[in-house]
């Protein structure tokens, strides 16, 4: 679903600053190896939350000694994850309505 992508990146940064290697593993390992990040997709969003002000990003060293760039969500970033999360929430709520076992029912009446 469009947006996902965001909302899962953004999240991952509410725990602190990370490279892209790291946020598509964290994202993997909560998802219990079910969502994956392929690089293709992770950092051509990384540079569009950048360019629209929802993370900042910053070159350094990172604990295995090469460089890289760390990602950090901004004001603005936390503020829009709060929103986009509410609305997943009640998406997926509304989701588990329809594909549960009431929505079943309903469809066969």
């Amino acid at each position: 679903m469009q947006g996902t992508l965001d909302l899962l990146i953004l999240r991952t940064l509410v725990f602190g600053p990370s490279h892209g290697h790291a946020i598509a593993k964290h994202v993997r390992t909560l998802s219990d190896d079910v969502l994956h990040l392929e690089t293709g997709s992770l950092y051509p969003a990384l540079h569009r939350l950048e360019a629209q002000g929802l993370v900042d990003a910053e070159w350094t060293t990172s604990d295995k000694g090469k460089r890289a760039k760390y990602y950090r969500i901004t004001k603005t970033g936390r503020q829009r994850l709060a929103s986009e999360q509410s609305r997943w929430e009640r998406l997926s709520a509304a989701m588990a309505r329809v594909l549960g076992p009431a929505g079943k029912r309903s469809a066969d009446t």
